[in-house]
């Protein structure tokens, strides 16, 4: 395949994958590849990545696909060393590679890894393929980090740079972690073909992941990624209220405006008005893995304060309470968000399981006076009942009182309705969207909030 070939190849993957390279970008792209060439991988990469990456956090995405449509190689890796016997041999020459941080060695190895413990059935048959999950538990480098800080330091006592030096042992490892995916995926690349292991092999950026499938390490990127989205989400939420600032054109002072240029409206008249800040009010379901999706959402607003006139938060499992105060002071700590609402918060009265029956009754009862004419309220959950009673009488209270009220649903939209969630019951009182993930979150955020 030729290389433009493989160019435009590469950038359908990456598009497939939320990054938006266009055809202007493409050409970028060709002539970057042009000027650097081949022969230096690592320079050819870091052009493209110029040329092709435009927003932050796309770049892990950005660097997995390469490194499949433009591979260190093609089968077994070389073994110029000696071959290790097992794992325990690789582990040795392993700890030497950390400790020299020989790139090329570290690089060899993790090829190594991949073909003598990452193999699981017949490699060339349908069922058999490379694991780097199965390779790295096989080899655990992660319990290499004393024993590679011991060579470094070659017998001298520790000093005051312990604890940086521990710390750069850790990146090296988890470099060689993420060297031994590389070469899984590569491996199956060859097997099962590079579209097919892209589309399903690279692990998706953070704006893109399921909140409900989201890892630990994966929600807790998302909450440092809070702030900044909240500044990006504030200045359109800002631009958007000033164009709507304008009004109405006006047609008097349009008309008297034209009579310095012959009647000609060269410069319409518009009548000003100031929109007010509206009031929000989330009431977020905090039970399982929707919690996970409620904590970003809440920081999230949190972070927009400013973008609104009022703020109050309210979180429930089987009973509702005001965790306003929780949130404002969660924003500095925000992975022990989820912990201090649980502790500090009346959710759960019963069985600990989610009853949107109960609690929006009790949200009607005790919080009515949080929503008005001038309140926007947004709903978070993904609306499982456990079979209980959904009680729409009580959220038709909610609305009526509301200015705006919308319920986002982090499931997706084939599921709602399916065993004990009352999606579509819901949906028949509030306007109900699905929001799996940031970019969701995003747009629809800037789309349904009001002026």
């Amino acid at each position: 395949m030729s290389v433009p070939s493989r160019l435009v190849e590469f950038v359908e993957a990456l598009r497939e994958h939320g990054i938006p390279a266009g055809p202007s970008e493409t050409v970028d792209a060709a002539a970057a590849l042009k000027v650097l060439g081949l022969a230096d991988r690592e320079r050819a990469r870091e052009g493209l990545a110029a040329a092709l990456v435009r927003r932050g956090g796309q770049r892990a995405v950005f660097d997995a696909t390469f490194d499949l449509y433009f591979p260190l190689g093609e089968g077994a890796p070389e073994r110029a060393r000696a071959t290790p016997t097992g794992a325990e041999d690789l582990r040795d020459q392993l700890a030497d590679a950390l400790a020299a941080n020989d790139r090329a060695e570290l690089t060899q190895l993790a090829g190594l890894a991949v073909d003598l413990l990452g193999q699981y059935g017949e490699a060339n048959g349908a069922g058999g393929g490379w694991s780097a999950h199965q390779a790295l538990d096989k080899l655990q480098p992660q319990t290499l980090i004393v024993r590679v800080l011991a060579a470094i330091r070659a017998g001298t006592p520790a000093e005051f740079t312990d604890r940086l030096d521990r710390d750069d042992v850790r990146r090296r490892v988890e470099d060689f972690r993420e060297l031994v995916r590389t070469e899984a995926r590569r491996r199956a690349a060859e097997l099962r073909g590079r579209e097919r292991v892209a589309r399903h092999g690279v692990a998706p950026s953070a704006d893109r992941v399921d909140f409900l499938l989201a890892s630990r390490a994966q929600l807790a990127e998302l909450r440092r990624a809070v702030h900044p989205l909240s500044r990006k989400l504030a200045t359109r939420l800002a631009a958007r209220r000033r164009r709507h600032a304008r009004g109405q054109m006006d047609l008097r002072r349009t008309l008297r405006r034209s009579l310095s240029t012959g009647g000609v409206p060269l410069k319409p008249a518009y009548r000003r008005h100031a929109p007010g800040r509206p009031e929000i009010v989330l009431l977020c379901d905090l039970s399982g893995s929707v919690a996970g999706f409620a904590n970003f959402t809440m920081l999230l607003v949190q972070a927009l304060r400013d973008q609104f006139s009022k703020i109050r938060v309210f979180a429930f499992i089987d009973a509702c309470d005001e965790i306003t105060h929780l949130v404002d002071s969660g924003a500095a700590d925000p992975e022990d968000l989820g912990a201090r609402i649980l502790a500090d918060a009346t959710l759960t009265r019963w069985d600990g399981h989610s009853d949107y029956g109960n609690s929006l009754r009790e949200f009607t009862e005790r919080y009515a006076d949080a929503v008005g004419s001038r309140t926007s309220v947004l709903i978070l959950g993904d609306a499982r009942t456990n079979g209980g009673d959904p009680n729409l009488p009580a959220l038709r209270r909610i609305i009526a009182s509301a200015k705006h009220a919308y319920w986002l649903n982090p499931e997706r939209t084939e599921l709602w309705s399916t065993g004990d969630s009352a999606a579509h019951e819901y949906a028949t009182c509030i306007p109900m969207h699905e929001c799996r993930n940031v970019r969701q979150l995003t747009r629809l955020v800037t789309r349904l909030l009001p002026d």
